[in-house]
């Protein structure tokens, strides 16, 4: 098995099937475009985890991913896909960026779910976008936006459900997508839904269970990404 890419938190590997990657994560936690880094013992064993649980969960709800199988501890088979340089945030609750490039209170819920596009490329600073800029950048036919947005917000009512059951609330998220390799006409869900690319607040209390913990200094970093793997499994 040949490494061919390596990113923040993963590695892909080819496979005996050349349409099958095994995918890999890793402990490393970055933050800030990777400004911001450390690694943290379990981190991967608890992303791979926790996205085994929720793919698992969304392929039993009819959205279509790129998982195959699960491996080991911090390995899984997945679909060779081409990933389309899209960045598709879901927003229920004004957090993070939006609050400070808005100006709106942290925890102010939405009416309805907010959906953000940024063009993925660091070198830019993954600059916002909208339908029209994907279409003349190649990322994404309008109706492939089209089809991309209902199938967040799809994601989108599924996650809220299932993490409220684990008492936690759902406060946005991030996914990419992809277009199969064996068939480009198809786009599913990659990448990973974790801590990392989701921001989980406790229903009672309000702590935060994800990568703010990292990105603000709060501590108890892998605590929370425990808690939330231990939530999830019963």
């Amino acid at each position: 098995m040949e490494p061919i890419y390596e990113g923040k938190a993963k590695r892909l590997y080819t496979t005996d099937d050349p349409n099958v990657l095994r995918m890999e994560y890793k402990d490393s936690a970055t933050a800030f475009n990777g400004e911001k880094k450390e690694d943290f013992e379990n981190k991967g064993r608890f992303n791979k985890a926790i996205t085994l649980i929720i793919y698992r969960m969304l392929e039993e709800k009819g959205v279509k991913t790129h998982l195959v199988q699960d491996v080991d501890d911090i390995n899984l088979l997945v679909n060779k896909v081409s990933i389309m340089p899209l960045e598709v945030i879901v927003r229920n609750v004004a957090a993070g960026s939006f609050s400070k490039r808005m100006g709106v209170t942290e925890g102010t819920a939405f009416k309805k779910p907010i959906v953000e596009f940024s063009y993925k490329d660091d070198a830019l600073g993954d600059p916002f976008i909208n339908d029209d800029y994907a279409r003349e950048m190649g990322a994404a036919t309008e109706e492939e936006m089209a089809y991309i947005k209902q199938q967040v917000l799809t994601i989108n009512e599924v996650l809220k459900e299932f993490f409220l059951k684990a008492k936690l609330r759902l406060i946005d998220f991030k996914v990419e997508f992809g277009r199969l390799s064996t068939d480009p006409s198809q786009i599913v869900l990659a990448d990973e839904i974790s801590p990392d690319t989701c921001r989980l607040w406790d229903v009672e209390t309000g702590k935060k269970m994800d990568k703010d913990r990292f990105r603000r200094g709060l501590g108890g970093f892998m605590e929370a990404y425990a808690e939330v793997l231990e939530r999830l499994s019963k």
